[in-house]
């Protein structure tokens, strides 16, 4: 069975996005960004949900090509573009970048994915990761905590019907008080 991970840069009051869907305080070190090219990397497969998708394929696909790009900004648009995707949607239309879509039941798609052959997935987007967390898909959650509070946006946790226990499983500070905590489900 192939392990599901929900990753995401996270304010300290818990948010992925702030109000109007602002990431500007997210911004990496150059040691937090290469963290994020090598999961790209070992991901065998991500899934995203359309907002995160529409974000992340605005700028990828040619950010290589941009002038001024660095060798880690341009290392990660191709491994990002090499990387298998599946994007769900019910309204997008078209995916590129060895990206498939997926519109019906996204559960039933996740679950299917995790009971293939293959390597680790990994899982973005809030509603998307909230419909898999309530489900207890999610094997493993890496939350990048930066020192910021933006009082309000788009949360990286949803409601749930149930606790779920942890195992801590790694942590890592960065530059600039940036914290990464890698936590288990416990089953």
């Amino acid at each position: 069975m192939r392990n599901l991970t929900f990753a995401m840069n996270l304010s300290v009051d818990g948010y992925i996005a702030a109000p109007g869907d602002d990431l500007g305080w997210s911004v990496p070190s150059d040691e937090l960004f290469q963290w994020w090219s090598d999961r790209v990397a070992a991901t065998g497969l991500a899934l995203y949900g359309r907002k995160l998708w529409e974000t992340m394929s605005s700028h990828w696909p040619t950010a290589d090509q941009q002038p001024g790009a660095t060798p880690a900004q341009i290392d990660y648009a191709r491994r990002w573009r090499n990387m298998p995707k599946v994007v769900f949607s019910s309204t997008t239309r078209t995916v590129d970048w060895n990206t498939r879509l997926a519109s019906g039941d996204a559960v039933s798609e996740i679950t299917r994915l995790k009971a293939g052959d293959g390597g680790s997935m990994d899982i973005g987007g809030a509603t998307l990761a909230a419909a898999a967390m309530r489900a207890g898909l999610i094997d493993e959650y890496a939350i990048v905590s930066h020192p910021v509070l933006v009082g309000g946006g788009t949360p990286f946790f949803t409601a749930l019907d149930n606790g779920v226990d942890l195992s801590l499983l790694e942590t890592r500070t960065f530059p600039g008080g940036i914290v990464l905590t890698r936590y288990e489900t416990r089953r």
